[in-house]
């Protein structure tokens, strides 16, 4: 598997694999073909179709340069075609000088079909499931995750983590400090300072729990959508759920900063993992590949705070990404937000259950971890079309269908 840096990046919303990737891959062309005169750029499946609400031709045109790229949206589609799936060319006067084709693969990162593996894409683990892992662990006698991760990525790891958590906490302070409407035209107003500052008539813990766990998490999905800075975990559309639970076990347990480290290393295996045998993409596998592995992610670097065993990490992870199983990704006119900003605080408080439940149960548990990843994976590939990030189906149709009835 990759360093876990693979799966914590920093950038700008609203989402990893529409604009991140994207970015990634005009960045990589422009620098094969520097002397391009113009570019043109054909998008395929759900960079096609939800392009537009995700910001793909947006980011693109900066990246190239709006006056000289042009945009196609293509209805195209192939047998083993990678739902996002972009085509390059670049012209030198009104001579194709260079094409390339590159799929965006989830998470930010790409892959160009035929060539091999670049530098920055080495494998760092040997192991490439939890039972792998699990057995190294155990030969060495090493008790957590954390320390897996440090043996295998050196001390330097825990300055790259902190810097992640840093963005991390800084995104819920940015969006609980502000208000207002999110771009795009849904009118969706920003909740997570109302949600924040509420204080409920009565005095109900369980309440005021997921309340605060919850105004986190709209916090960093509200930024997403509003194109600020946050951290894949895994992705864009994902990225509330690992910062909310951890900055409420900080508030609420007295977490150092080191020690929330530990949890992110501990979660950025759990993501390692999924995106290794699954996907993390909610274009190839639906929404249970983004939030049921960001909430997966979340359940298990509680269980590492917690000081939970290696078989409790795992329950916890396990049992956080099955109840999302065959979870749509529908969003509403292509956009980051309606039902992803909602969906963020649930699985949050989801992630805290999943601990809960790891804690009492791990010695009667029926499945592992690898066992639910490669259900999700199959799941996912049989998911309709509709339903994995076209919004060609579900919340998307039905929302498109009640705004045309009443216009």
């Amino acid at each position: 598997m990759k360093s876990i840096r693979e799966i914590y990046k920093i950038g700008k919303g609203p989402s990893s694999s529409h604009t991140m990737g994207p970015e990634r891959a005009a960045l990589l062309f422009l620098k094969r073909y520097p002397d391009a005169t113009s570019f043109r750029v054909t998008l395929y499946g759900s960079l096609s179709k939800t392009g537009v609400g995700h910001g793909t031709d947006r980011v693109l045109l900066d990246t190239l340069g709006p006056e000289r790229t042009k945009i196609v949206f293509s209805q195209e589609s192939w047998e083993g075609m990678h739902p996002n799936t972009m085509d390059f060319s670049a012209f030198h006067e009104d001579i194709e000088i260079g094409q390339l084709r590159v799929e965006s693969i989830g998470g930010g990162d790409i892959r160009i079909p035929g060539e091999g593996k670049r530098a920055d894409a080495e494998e760092v683990y040997i192991e490439h499931s939890f039972a792998e892992i699990a057995d190294f662990c155990k030969w060495r006698y090493i008790d957590t995750l954390s320390e897996y991760v440090e043996l295998n990525e050196g001390p330097e790891i825990w300055d790259f983590l902190m810097e992640v958590w840093l963005t991390m906490k800084n995104a819920i302070d940015e969006g609980l400090s502000k208000e207002g409407i999110l771009p795009g035209g849904l009118n969706v107003h920003r909740k997570a300072k109302y949600l924040y500052e509420q204080v409920p008539e009565e005095n109900i813990p369980a309440l005021n729990e997921f309340q605060q766990i919850a105004a986190y998490a709209y916090a960093v999905a509200e930024q997403n959508a509003d194109n600020g800075t946050v951290v894949t975990a895994p992705t864009c559309g994902a990225c509330g759920v690992l910062p909310a639970v951890l900055k409420y076990a900080q508030v609420t347990k007295g977490f150092t900063d080191e020690q929330i480290c530990r949890g992110l290393a501990t979660a950025g295996i759990i993501g390692n993992l999924t995106k290794t045998n699954a996907s993390i993409s909610g274009a190839e596998c639906g929404c249970q590949a983004e939030i049921g592995t960001a909430c997966s992610m979340a359940a298990a670097a509680l269980a590492e705070l917690y000081n939970q065993n290696l078989d409790q990490v795992e329950y916890a992870a396990e049992v956080a990404m099955e109840h999302h199983l065959g979870l749509t990704c529908d969003p509403i006119c292509g956009l980051v937000q309606i039902p992803c900003i909602e969906r963020n605080a649930v699985a949050a408080v989801r992630a805290m259950n999943a601990c809960n439940l790891s804690y009492f149960l791990t010695g009667s548990r029926n499945i592992s971890y690898d066992m639910v990843c490669r259900a999700m994976k199959e799941t996912g590939v049989n998911l309709d079309h509709r339903f994995r990030e076209t919004s060609e189906g579900g919340l998307a149709k039905l929302y498109n269908r009640k705004r045309a009835k009443k216009s």
